[in-house]
């Protein structure tokens, strides 16, 4: 069997096989962003978890403003001993309520530092949904660039299929060597290995998209669409992070004056009533109480609270200066990418389009060899490439910009 003939069946089977994955790819379902963000803010564990920490910090601020609870005592004296205390003839017994009054405003920044928690908590499930934000717009420019890539692998196959029939019917007018024929088919034939590649590689970068919801349904279909840059004036002091240290360090301050009101004593009233079995009598019974502070002052856990606030305070520094380097750098990349990609698509892939063109009218007509061809093509299919790696720098870009402005976190 002639070798010709047997290229001539593996391109056939490979062009089949192109078939097939494009009528497997009818069955991903198209997701926009906007819908990719929702299944991702719906079907998050992190945001879940999230959550329930501030429903946790609430309800430590709920326990933190309740009054300590009264305390009932029972005591019996002069029973059980000997002579006249014999027996129970000489008991009293009492019966009294105590109640501890909390002094130098201890619930007051009990309940200051509580709800300090709470906010922290609340900003902190803003962030998790904004991260979240991020790492979903990042999976589906990747998903994005992949799908395009195998758009460009299937294209790729078609002008090579093409290039090979033009190819053949000169090699058989006897206006080109049977060589080139061969690198023809060969061509294609590379092609359809590119092909299978992009589509392995889509079907990961879906999976990656998908597992940000639980993966649940059938594989997304990315739909991209144009975003436009966030317009708004760029606020440090209003971004997320800078507003979680700034509550941090309220909570950290909180948390001292708490720790401070702990060292002043706290005085336990306590009323009852004594009842004399010997005469049969009772008396009312009146007590006051109240700790030393001799040993314990609380003096080693305000030691570690100015600690933590001394900590919180840089911690705030910080990440104002964070917050400021992240929006340059992400404005600046995304200004790098936007003309990049607008050189590309208006002046460097026209020209190679034309360039490819005129190469292949040129071939068909025996002006051109097969090798000038492939090297226009071979610039056309770099440039391509570019282009689409120009589109995800982009999207990249712009989900850092939007990560690093954001100020109020996705709406839950």
């Amino acid at each position: 069997m002639p070798f010709p003939y047997l290229s001539r069946c593996a391109i056939l089977g490979a062009a089949a096989m192109l078939l097939a994955s494009f009528a497997s790819s009818a069955f991903a379902e198209p997701v926009t962003l906007a819908q990719a963000l929702d299944r991702a803010q719906a079907g998050s564990p992190l945001i879940t978890a999230a959550d329930a920490d501030v429903r946790a910090a609430e309800g430590r601020a709920r326990q933190a403003g309740l009054l300590p609870n009264p305390e009932i005592d029972l005591s019996t004296e002069n029973v059980g001993g000997t002579g006249s205390l014999t027996g129970v003839q000489a008991a009293e017994t009492t019966l009294s309520i105590g109640q501890r009054f909390e002094l130098g405003g201890k619930r007051t920044a009990r309940v200051n530092a509580a709800r300090a928690e709470v906010e922290t908590a609340g900003l902190r499930l803003l962030i998790a949904r904004a991260d979240l934000e991020k790492e979903v717009r990042e999976a589906f420019a990747q998903a994005v660039a992949a799908k395009r890539r195998v758009d460009l692998a299937r294209n790729q196959f078609v002008r090579a299929e093409s290039l090979q029939k033009i190819a053949a019917t000169l090699v058989e007018a006897g206006r080109e060597p049977p060589l080139r024929a061969l690198r023809a088919r060969t061509v294609t034939l590379e092609t359809v290995g590119r092909v299978r590649a992009a589509e392995a590689d889509y079907a990961a970068a879906q999976r990656a998209l998908a597992a940000l919801w639980g993966g649940s349904g059938n594989l997304p279909d990315p739909v991209a669409a144009e975003e436009a840059a966030p317009a708004s004036v760029f606020d440090p002091t209003a971004v997320l992070d800078v507003r979680l240290a700034e509550a941090e360090l309220e909570t950290a301050i909180a948390a001292e004056r708490r720790e401070r009101t702990l060292s002043r004593p706290d005085v336990t009233v306590s009323v009852g009533g004594r009842r004399l079995a010997a005469s049969d009598e009772t008396a009312m019974v009146v007590g006051l109480s109240m700790p030393l502070g001799l040993f314990d002052r609380n003096q080693g856990n305000i030691a570690a609270a100015n600690a933590d606030r001394a900590g919180a305070d840089a911690r705030r520094n910080a990440a104002l200066a964070a917050a400021l380097r992240r929006t340059r750098d992400a404005t600046a990349a995304l200004q790098t990418a936007e003309a990049r990609l607008e050189f590309l698509e208006k002046r460097a892939e026209p020209e190679a389009l034309e360039a490819v063109r005129i190469a292949r009218e040129g071939f068909a007509a025996g002006r051109f060899t097969l090798l000038d061809v492939l090297d226009a093509e071979t610039a056309l299919n770099a440039l391509q490439s570019d282009l689409i790696t120009a589109e995800l720098d982009r999207a990249l870009a712009l989900a850092a910009l939007v990560r690093a402005n954001e100020t109020q976190g996705t709406a839950q």
